[in-house]
């Protein structure tokens, strides 16, 4: 992951240089060569993923590539933060390791979980939720396209809203291969413990409005962009929202920056007349460049 990046430009190749520094170990070997077992570790995941895009996002800005918006899916949301200069590169890094600990231990592994409900909409998808609970932590973590809400919180609690909410007209509940779950209130511990830190910061005003998870509003100085952080571990994020959000305010064409396709399909999802780019290999940047001079 990143290694084309690092090899053809030298902007990206010195974000590695920099995150290996801020992380106290071999991040981009990491990130180069894996072992995906390690990789995959939460902690580990979400410093790479952050490098990964913010050296692609270096690339653009030193192309004269600049956002007007930017706004980010969960962790993405850092990376979000860091191009808009409300904090340094150097400081996410540690911070995101620390965040991506902080949520692996809230939840013992096995007690939470977090699955995919299909075709069902967000009001149908809480009734679910809500007559499934049963006194535990279940509910929608992640309201991602029409048709694509994530739920998240207890493995039975979950278990149960996915069969209820294929008794409501669901298409398909697919349980997610994932490590805790995320976005609810079993986060909680992980908030307690990372809002300190994240206040802590030398934040500074963003360059360019952040558009928050937690309620699809432009953050425009320091303190509401953290405060949106804070909130972000245990809330929804609300990501038909940010893309509604920023298509009401006049955009048009998105880039997204880093690894995967997965938030360019989404935003077609829901604002079917964009222009969606991918910006994560030198490849890439000649059709970027192109249609914006168009």
């Amino acid at each position: 992951m990143g290694k084309d990046l690092a090899d053809t430009f030298p902007e990206a190749r010195a974000v590695f240089d920099e995150a290996d520094v801020a992380f106290g170990g071999a991040l981009a070997r990491l990130c180069f060569e894996g072992p995906d077992d390690q990789l995959m570790l939460t902690e580990n995941t979400q410093p790479a993923i952050l490098t990964m895009s913010t050296a692609a996002y270096r690339v653009l800005a030193s192309r004269g590539i600049e956002p007007a918006f930017v706004a980010g899916h969960s962790l993405g949301e850092y990376s979000a933060n860091v191009a808009a200069g409300t904090m340094a590169f150097a400081d996410a890094v540690p911070l995101v390791r620390r965040r991506g600990r902080y949520m692996q231990e809230a939840v013992p592994v096995g007690e939470g979980a977090m699955a995919a409900i299909l075709g069902l909409a967000p009001e149908l998808v809480q009734q679910a939720c809500d007559e499934a609970a049963e006194g535990q932590v279940v509910s929608p973590a992640n309201i991602n396209a029409p048709g694509q809400v994530v739920i998240a919180g207890a493995t039975a609690a979950v278990k149960r809203a996915s069969e209820r909410a294929k008794a409501l007209g669901a298409k398909r509940a697919i349980p997610l291969p994932v490590s805790a779950p995320f976005h609810c209130a079993m986060m909680k511990p992980a908030e307690a413990r990372l809002a300190p830190e994240l206040r802590a910061l030398a934040a500074r005003d963003p360059r360019v409005p952040v558009v928050a998870n937690v309620d699809a509003e432009p953050k425009r100085d320091a303190s509401a962009a953290i405060e949106a952080l804070v909130r972000q571990v245990s809330a929804p994020v609300q990501w038909e929202s940010v893309i509604r959000r920023l298509a009401s305010d006049g955009v048009t064409t998105y880039v997204e920056v880093g690894p995967g396709r997965v938030l360019s399909g989404l935003v077609q999802k829901i604002h079917a007349d964009a222009r969606v780019f991918n910006f994560a290999a030198s490849g890439d940047l000649g059709p970027i460049e192109a249609a914006l001079r168009a």
